[in-house]
């Protein structure tokens, strides 16, 4: 059997043991009265239970144990043990919350052990800049810097039924994709198994939302997303250039893949400092507040942002042969204009 076909087989199986699993989830939560709260700066009016993240991770692991082999986890063993730490800072986050700095000072434990033991990280300046390596205390440095914004730039979409949900689907199959394309199948397998999971707590999560990821899933799938990313751009850069599925911007494709949580983490995090707040403080200003303040239902709003995080996977296709400051000036100046022309739009409305 052709293994696209099998890799479809496994996501099928993943999606199923998840779709099984989450209204005992969420009638097992409503009991327990495990919710997650309205009010604030939440757009949900009602209670509505969260921990959506335990039958994803559920699904996941069900298939890997299915399509792994003992060696293939025996290999990833460091990241499976961080992963799994993440999953339970993020449950124990949404049974008994954690304060910011407390939630940020227990991811430092999940990522050391990535970094330090998996010997994942930022290994150079992968062209960017110049061509060369980083020292190993810089290397940590810049590594765990990048596996704490982009895991909780995840977690900060999660804000709309759905978004985080269909961008968690289409990061993890671009990368699933690729990792498949050059090879690398087991870590096309894990990508896929996420998928699985996310497919089906998609049919949960649509508006009306039956049940949210909670941090549970977010930190687990932010931390899956930060992995896979840094693999992607050190394999990317160290492929033969002849490659058919090179891209010649290993730090710029990445990005575009990642334009959502990107995008919107930098855009408030810039509004938070002009207005001399904390950038862990929680408002409504993120893009898809901006998409609903000019009257966009949940479901439209999703449907838009959707379509920008695909349109910047066919920049990055299309830039594929030029250099990451074509593509990293290319994601930038359209982001620019995108925020540009939600403001525009929203002060005509307010007229």
């Amino acid at each position: 059997m052709h293994q696209s076909v099998i890799l479809l087989f496994y996501t099928a199986i993943s999606f199923l043991v998840s779709f099984l699993f989450f209204p005992v989830f969420i009638k097992l939560l409503r009991q327990w009265k495990v919710f997650d709260e309205s009010g604030g700066h939440k757009i949900h009016l009602a209670f509505t239970p969260s921990m959506g993240g335990l039958s994803i991770f559920l699904g996941a692991i069900v298939t890997l144990l299915i399509c792994l082999s003992l060696q293939q986890w025996i290999a990833l063993k460091f990241f499976f043990v961080s992963i799994a730490l993440m999953f339970f800072i993020g449950l124990r986050d949404d049974i008994l919350a954690l304060s910011a700095r407390q939630k940020l000072y227990s991811q430092l434990l999940p990522i050391a052990i990535l970094i330090i033991l998996g010997q994942t990280m930022v290994r150079s300046t992968y062209g960017l800049v110049w061509d060369q390596s980083l020292p190993m205390w810089a290397a940590v440095v810049l590594t765990a810097f990048i596996f704490v914004i982009l895991t909780n730039a995840y977690n900060l979409i999660d804000g709309l039924d759905g978004l985080a949900g269909t961008v968690g689907v289409l990061i993890l199959s671009f990368f699933g994709g690729w990792f498949f394309a050059v090879g690398d199948v087991v870590l096309s397998y894990i990508a896929f198994a996420f998928v699985g999971g996310l497919l089906s707590f998609l049919f949960f999560n649509w508006q009306p939302a039956k049940i949210f990821m909670g941090d549970t899933g977010t930190l687990m799938i932010g931390f899956l997303i930060s992995f896979l990313a840094l693999t992607f751009i050190d394999r990317n850069y160290s492929l033969p250039h002849e490659h058919p599925f090179k891209f010649s911007s290993s730090i710029g494709t990445a990005v575009c893949i990642l334009i959502i949580p990107v995008f919107d983490t930098c855009r408030v995090i810039i509004l938070r400092l002009r207005k001399f707040q904390s950038p862990f403080q929680a408002d409504r200003n993120h893009v898809h507040h901006q998409f609903l303040n000019l009257g966009f239902s949940h479901s439209r709003t999703v449907v838009c942002m959707a379509a920008i995080n695909m349109f910047f996977v066919g920049l990055a296709v299309v830039l594929k042969k030029f250099s990451d400051w074509w593509t990293l000036g290319s994601a930038v100046a359209i982001c620019l204009i995108i925020n540009f022309a939600l403001r525009r739009a929203q002060s005509r409305a307010a007229v």
